[in-house]
């Protein structure tokens, strides 16, 4: 048998030692691929050729690409997106937007493990361009959902044969972010029982007192903007909850809920209902006035032109409601948190709060969403008085 490597003398008297060999097929034409490899030395020569033709037999052979990092994250939203929501969708380009910024242009098959390292200590130091002060860090949170998807997309490599290994394997967000985001997510406590109080007080002669009871029942901003009136039963006191409209890059997109569970029938309690038949009139004498002008939209929660609304338009809303009843900022998801911590701390099943909040996972309620309270706190007291004597 030939010898695969051959001398060659270039133009300055220079030695080099080249062999060409077969790597397989490509995977886009089918057509055999050969790769020509030259060395210094015949000994280097011969150890490169031994090593692609035992990584040929073996099913592990990797050639020499120019793919970019870009270029891989592309073809993997690709695959990664094609069953996917809109919202879903956008969470994973917007996780690879970092990607992106820091690596794209880098040769995929030159990344390293300190290089996916940098890029989350970048992002939890300086990353963050909106939603807040630019320049500063993102969440723990944030940053773990961008190493995830790195890891996929990575692992699309592998895959493919692109890459010999993931980088980005055991690469993980520092254990004092973590600690950090924990912090902050324990200090993030919802209203208690006179903060709802004030609040609902301070709302009940506005316009939006139904909108606002609506909102910390227990249904999330995306199911009160999507409430129809065909979905309210005036006479018999129910909701029902089955579409959500939520904001996916500056657009409305109008879904069913988030789960089963989330498809709902809710009884009301008296309070909101009254409030949800005023607010009907309400728009009743609205469309009468605004006449050719009104917008019939069908939507529970709209301005008194008829037009219905977004979910930032409804948290906006509620913040100037907050501020003018003195009572402490707080995320609407906060503000529901507070009644269904309420209903579980005062006998209220945990079937029924978690069926209520339109969760299938009851664990998953009472550690997301039921908070112990001091008045829950006093409870607990008295009744280790009954123990304790």
């Amino acid at each position: 048998m030939a010898d695969p490597i051959k001398k060659i003398t270039l133009g300055d008297g220079t030695v080099r030692y080249r062999f060409v060999i077969d790597v397989g097929k490509d995977p886009q034409t089918g057509k055999r691929k050969q790769l020509t490899v030259t060395k210094d030395t015949k000994k280097e020569a011969e150890a490169e050729y031994a090593r692609i033709k035992h990584q040929r037999s073996q099913g592990t052979y990797v050639a020499p690409s120019k793919m970019t990092v870009e270029e891989l994250v592309d073809a993997w939203l690709v695959e990664a997106t094609k069953d996917v929501e809109a919202a879903t969708k956008r969470s994973y380009e917007d996780a690879m937007r970092y990607v992106r910024t820091r690596l794209g242009k880098k040769p995929v098959q030159e990344l390293t493990e300190d290089d996916v390292d940098a890029l989350i200590t970048w992002m939890l130091t300086e990353a963050r361009r909106i939603g807040g002060k630019p320049g500063t860090g993102l969440s723990a949170r944030t940053a773990d959902l961008t190493l995830g998807r790195l890891r996929a997309v990575l692992e699309l490599g592998v895959r493919r044969q692109v890459l010999t290994r993931n980088v980005a394997q055991y690469v993980k967000v520092p254990r004092a972010a973590r600690k950090e985001a924990r912090r902050k997510k324990k200090e993030r406590k919802p209203w208690n029982e006179d903060e709802v109080k004030t609040f609902l007080m301070h709302c009940a002669n506005t316009r939006l007192y139904a909108v606002m009871l609506l909102s910390l029942i227990g249904l999330r901003p995306a199911e009160v903007v999507g409430l129809r009136w065909m979905d309210v039963d005036l006479e018999q006191g129910t909701i029902r909850v089955e579409i959500t409209r939520t904001l996916v890059a500056g657009k409305v997109v109008e879904k069913d809920t988030k789960s089963v569970a989330g498809d709902r029938w809710l009884p009301l309690p008296l309070v909101v209902l009254q409030a949800l038949k005023a607010f009907h009139t309400r728009q009743l004498r609205e469309r009468l006035k605004a006449g050719e002008a009104y917008e019939a939209s069908g939507r529970v929660v709209v301005d008194d032109l008829g037009k219905d609304w977004k979910t930032d338009k409804l948290r906006r809303e509620a913040y100037k409601l907050m501020a003018s009843a003195g009572v402490r900022k707080t995320r609407l998801y906060d503000a529901h948190h507070a009644c269904l911590s309420w209903m579980a701390n005062n006998g209220v099943p945990d079937t029924v709060v978690s069926a209520w909040a339109g969760h299938s996972d009851l664990s998953f309620t009472k550690r997301n969403y039921v908070h112990p309270d001091p008045q829950s706190l006093m409870a607990g007291s008295e009744k280790l008085m009954e123990l304790l004597g």
